[in-house]
């Protein structure tokens, strides 16, 4: 084994996070202690679980826990754990690499602001280098359990553009990692000053966590925090303060959880759960492969980070821990699977989690935070977890034609509250966004009359209305289809009959348009536009259409139905039309209008063009109209 000493660079992406998190987080520079007691915590409890496979790796030293050691003297502070420990391999992926995917997405996302920036770096995991923030060198010696005494490594850095690793001997496992502190941080080297932040930030952690200052002679070690796991106290011995601080060392994250519950569950089955709900979004919430779950824990043993059996994939913004008293303790991922108690604990788990929501929900302005944050991917609930579709249902919000602006804050309790009495529909519109929704020919009718609409523009929207057809026994009604019901409409507007008044016209207009569209109707919908695009019951709503299509998939030909007002103004220039050739120009101008009002691209729009050239040039148009 080479002693040699090696000088190796960081990864771009490390130097980059340095910079950014050193400019970022120096207002709250003290957090650099709460990252690295969580650190050996991690580590003790990795190794607890190995060594119930290996008993050999815990040698004579069964006692696992943390100790902390300042010199005010040579201005140095301590972290050390006889954990699980780092061999030299591990040491550089951990400490000279980012092996996460997402990295370049997390860099792009950082903006200068501080609290954004904080929020992001903690969520991303990477506490460690906010040791950097305080000291201007970081030495970290460590050895693997189970590798000899000439298998530990030493590293250290600048925090700069590189650092050097060695082999060196040390006879305990586990980890010591050595900040020397900049001249202005000499506070961290302060007993009293650590204990308070031990006190503050690392009450909960499982492990004792000791103090020692080296060189005073009348100070002794002393284990500072109350070295019991946080969820299994009770609920009335935890303060809101501790639950916080627990949630950002389980997290990593450095804002405030949204809410918690922390909940024992006794009788055929026992576990202890303690949630928690973010106040934010991580920044590879859409990565629908990132890690997730829940930290799974066997009669406080820890087994497994990421235990993504307990949470259905829709509710991966949940955090925390399931302390399991029935597992058994060399249970893994596999046998998750094939557990028989594990479908019960996850069903409960998913109602517990969504009871949070609905009491969040009480709050309009907390509420209106989580569903900025997290409301697209709960939606995704409706498509996949039909057992609680009504729950779901009850936490979803929406912009609609009342609020008269694109913030979704109206629940569909409050829609119906709002409904007209002979009523027995909830209406929407799908679209690509708010403006083009809330300016849609579709709802023009509903609107005159005082209905209100739903403006659906989130990608994900297309899919929840086919998860969510009813709501207290209202069916959904999509103003885009062919066949849309009104309250209390009259029968003599019924389609055959408006059609039949007008049949001419409307063959006319269909052998112009026969490649085009699959049929033409007297628009009952319509009050300002011309026209209007539907789909028939049978076909796909169009922005799913365009979605599938550019995802690559082949999908069968499908023609839209063009509906027209017979009142307009365009379409009485149409009607008196004498001339084949601008009649099929300005039929074939409608629809490409109806088209883009729609938010359909036009199959070709150099001809569209062209054809308004054409018809601009050989028709008094305006003198028509007028």
């Amino acid at each position: 084994m080479s002693d040699k000493r090696e000088t190796l660079g960081f990864q771009t992406e490390v130097r980059q996070l340095l910079q950014l998190m050193i400019h970022s987080l120096y207002s709250n520079k003290e957090i650099f202690l709460r990252e690295l007691i969580s650190n050996a915590s991690d580590a003790a409890d990795k190794l607890r679980f190995e060594a119930l496979a290996s008993p050999e790796l815990l040698a004579d030293d069964t006692d696992l826990g943390i100790s902390i050691e300042v010199d005010k003297e040579k201005r140095t502070l301590s972290v050390v754990d006889n954990g699980i420990g780092m061999s030299r391999d591990e040491l550089i992926d951990n400490l000279g690499t980012i092996a996460k995917s997402g990295t370049a997405e997390f860099l792009q996302q950082m903006t200068g602001d501080k609290q954004h920036d904080a929020h992001l770096i903690g969520q991303f995991g990477v506490g460690f280098y906010s040791t950097f923030i305080v000291a201007d060198k970081v030495s970290v010696e460590t050895r693997r359990a189970g590798l000899g005494n000439d298998a530990a490594v030493r590293w250290e850095s600048e925090g700069e553009g590189e650092f050097t690793i060695e082999y060196i001997e040390r006879e305990q496992r586990g980890t010591r990692v050595t900040l020397h502190l900049k001249e202005e941080e000499t506070e961290f080297a302060e007993a009293m000053r650590i204990e308070s932040l031990i006190r503050k930030y690392s009450d909960h952690i499982g492990f004792p966590v000791s103090l020692t200052a080296i060189g005073d002679e009348e100070a002794e070690s002393k284990v500072v925090n109350s070295a019991t796991a946080l969820w299994t106290r009770s609920r009335a011995d935890v303060t809101e303060d501790e639950y916080k601080e627990f949630y950002k060392h389980l997290s990593h994250d450095f804002a405030d959880p949204l809410t918690w519950s922390h909940n024992r569950v006794e009788g055929k089955r026992e576990y202890t759960s303690l949630l928690y709900i973010p106040g934010a979004a991580p920044f590879d919430m859409w990565n629908r492969e990132a890690p997730r779950g829940l930290k799974l824990y066997v009669q406080r043993v820890f087994i497994m980070d990421d235990a993504e059996q307990f949470l259905p994939l829709y509710l991966r913004f949940v955090k925390g821990i399931v302390d399991s008293s029935d597992l058994p303790l060399n249970v893994s991922r596999e046998l998750l699977q094939q557990n028989p108690d594990l479908s019960a604990m996850r069903s409960a788990l998913t109602r517990r989690a969504l009871d949070m929501l609905k009491k969040v929900s009480a709050d309009k302005d907390d509420y209106q935070k989580f569903w900025g944050e997290f409301g697209q991917v709960l939606k995704e609930g409706l498509v996949e977890d039909h057992a609680n579709k009504d729950r779901l249902a009850k936490l979803l919000r929406f912009a609609t034609t009342h609020n008269g602006n694109d913030t979704q804050d109206q629940s569909l309790d409050d829609y119906l509250q709002r409904s007209k009495d002979d009523q027995d529909k909830i209406y929407y519109i799908l679209a690509e966004n708010y403006a083009t929704a809330v300016a849609s020919p579709h709802i023009e009718q509903l609107r005159s009359r005082g209905i209100e609409v739903l403006l659906l523009t989130d990608r994900i929207d297309a899919w929840l209305t086919d998860g969510l057809t009813e709501y207290e026994g209202k069916a959904l009604a999509d103003v885009a289809r062919e066949a849309l019901d009104m309250p209390d409409e009259d029968d003599d507007k019924a389609q055959d009959k408006v059609n039949d008044e007008h049949k001419g016209l409307l063959e006319k207009i269909q052998g112009v348009l026969s490649e085009r569209v699959e049929a033409v109707n007297v628009s009952r919908r319509l009050v300002d536009s011309p026209a209007c695009v539907v789909a028939s019951d049978q076909d796909l709503n169009p922005q799913v259409r365009r979605m599938l299509e550019a995802s690559g998939q082949e999908l069968p030909e499908s023609k839209p139905i063009l509906e027209i007002n017979i009142g307009h103004p365009l379409l009485t220039l149409l009607s008196d039309e004498a001339d084949d050739g601008r009649f099929g120009a300005l039929s074939n101008i409608v629809l490409d209008h109806a088209l883009l009002a729609e938010g359909s691209p036009l199959p070709n729009p150099a001809e569209y063009v062209q054809r308004i050239n054409e018809y601009l040039l050989n028709s008094n148009v305006g003198a028509d109209i007028e």
